[in-house]
Order: C-alpha cells, then sequence, then structure tokens
C-alpha cells in the first residue's frame, strides 16, 4: 500500500463495532463531582472577595503538585486530538461513535482534576490560567500531531497505556487519599481505553502487517508524553521523574514492554521484508532504551534528588 493509506478504514470498521461493544459493556458510569471534596472549598479574591491563594494552603509535595498541573493540562488539550483522528476516520459508523464516546469520557478527567485543584487550593489557580490559556493558544507543533492515521492510533495506544501509568503512579504516590481516589479512577478509564486502541491495533497488525509495524516503529521512536509546550515543562517532569514517579525505565517496563507482548510482536507471521527489518529495529529500539533508562536511573545525583 502506498504511504498514509487509508484502505483499511473500511476492512477494520466491523473490529472498531465489535471494540465498542465490548468497551461499552464494560464502562462503568461515574461522575466528577462526586470526587471533589466540596466542603473544602472557599471563595478566591476577585469579584467574590475571597481568600487569596497561598502555597502554604496545601500539604501536597512538589512532586504532586507538578504532577497535577501537567495531568490537567494534558487532559485539557483533548480536543486537538480528537480533531486529527476525527479528520481521517471515516463518518457515521463505528469509527465515528467511537471517537465522541471517547472524547466525552476523556473530557471528565480534566473537569475533575480542575474542580479538586481549585476547592482544595492545590496550585496557584492564576498561574494555571495563565499557563492553561498560553498552551491551548498556541498552534500544535507538525510532530505533536501524526498525520498519518496509523501512526495517529499507534501514538493514542501508546500515549493511553502511559497516561494510565502516570495517573496510577500520582494517585499510589501524592500522599492525600481525596486526590489517590481521584486519580485512581481517572486511570481506569485510560485503561479500557488503551485496551481500545491495542485490540484495534493487533487487528490492524493482522490487516496491514507491513503498514502497522512501521507506524509502530515510528510512533515508539518519536513517541514524547503530550503537554511538551506546557509552560515549565521540563522542570516539573524532572521533578516527577527524580521521584521515580514516571521515568523512562517506567515507560520501558510498564508501557513498551507490556505492548509489545501484547501485539504479539516477537511472534508474528505474514511480515513482508520491510515489516521484518522494522519490527527488527523495533526491538532493538526498545532494548537500547532499556539499557539508557537504566543509566539515566544509576546517573540521578543526590544534589539533583535535593533539588526536588
Amino acid at each position: 500500500m502506498p504511504k498514509h493509506s487509508t484502505d483499511w478504514f473500511t476492512e477494520v470498521e466491523p473490529v472498531v463495532a465489535k471494540l465498542l461493544d465490548r468497551h461499552l459493556s464494560m464502562a462503568q458510569e461515574w461522575f466528577p463531582h462526586q470526587y471533589v471534596p466540596w466542603s473544602r472549598g472557599q471563595d478566591f479574591e476577585g469579584p467574590l472577595e475571597g481568600v487569596s491563594w497561598q502555597d502554604a494552603q496545601s500539604t501536597l509535595s512538589p512532586v504532586a503538585k507538578s504532577a497535577l498541573v501537567l495531568s490537567v493540562l494534558t487532559e485539557e488539550n483533548l480536543p486537538v486530538y480528537h480533531h486529527r483522528l476525527a479528520a481521517n476516520a471515516p463518518r457515521d459508523n463505528a469509527w465515528e461513535e467511537w471517537l465522541h464516546r471517547w472524547t466525552a469520557e476523556e473530557d471528565r478527567h480534566s473537569t475533575v482534576m480542575l474542580s479538586y485543584i481549585h476547592t482544595t487550593r492545590a496550585v496557584d489557580p492564576i498561574a494555571l490560567e495563565r499557563a492553561r490559556m498560553r498552551y491551548m493558544s498556541a498552534p500544535p507543533r507538525p510532530d505533536d500531531l501524526p498525520s498519518d492515521p496509523l501512526h495517529g492510533l499507534a501514538y493514542v495506544m501508546i500515549q493511553e497505556l502511559a497516561t494510565r501509568v502516570a495517573h496510577r503512579n500520582t494517585g499510589l504516590h501524592c500522599g492525600e487519599s481525596v486526590c489517590a481516589r481521584l486519580f485512581a479512577r481517572v486511570a481506569q478509564d485510560e485503561n479500557l481505553h488503551m485496551v481500545f486502541y491495542r485490540d484495534l491495533y493487533a487487528a490492524l497488525l493482522d490487516l496491514v502487517p507491513d503498514q502497522a509495524m512501521a507506524s509502530l516503529l515510528r510512533a515508539v521512536k518519536e513517541f514524547r508524553m503530550p503537554g511538551q509546550t506546557i509552560p515549565g515543562f521540563a522542570e516539573m517532569n524532572a521533578r516527577i521523574a527524580v521521584a521515580g514517579w514516571y521515568d523512562l525505565e517506567i515507560f520501558h517496563n510498564d508501557v513498551l514492554t507490556p505492548l509489545i507482548k501484547a501485539l504479539r510482536i516477537r511472534e508474528r507471521t505474514g511480515l513482508g521484508a520491510r515489516g521484518e527489518q522494522n519490527r527488527a529495529e523495533l526491538l532493538t529500539h526498545t532494548e537500547r532504551l532499556h539499557r539508557t533508562s537504566i543509566r539515566f536511573r544509576e546517573r540521578r545525583s543526590a544534589p539533583l534528588a535535593r533539588r526536588y
């Protein structure tokens, strides 16, 4: 098939319909407002003449606050990803139904996180809103949103699992019971989304093996977590990595390795010469990434750890 061919959309549509039915049978209804400790809230300064925000009003650690900021701003950018996927997918069938359902479920994540942040005064709300406006107002860079539909699906599959792992770890390490419950709930959604995209991509590897393997390799090699253009991203991301909440080793162990196993990358047959070459490169890249992640963790200096 030529590059960026979308002939497979129609052929795989029955798989999308089946996966959508499965998802709807497994997804549990939940309500963001039930996860927010409203009784801890109070008016802010401004038109309501409330109390100004101060850092001491929250007991969360700097790592937890960084994780909250990156999480909510990443989730806020959902419309961009919906637009790119919807622009490529067919209309008036299971593809469109899934994309709207996925978007509706994802939208709850930013809603509940932002409500929690404001109610508990976890971070400076003015600084957060200014960062949101800067982040959302800037057009995405060309490499932030894959234009090849297969590459886009491979990216979303990886990103959903990476986000699930990051949210799960935030809940485990944040040290605050309400925050922990909230992030555990959001991580459940992300897991179901990942399972949908993972099983869809497995079907694409069966249908167009060489094309799908090439797009998967590209997605893995170029993968970056969403939110790279968030103001202060580098420092907040470093703080989270140094604390061991989410780093390159976790990405290898908890994201790439399970996906490669679930997609049966090593066992697949029916690949052409190019597909075999891409598979070998994917496995080599993954092994190299593992070695690099171990070196990074070993080289973390005590001064840097003390800084964060």
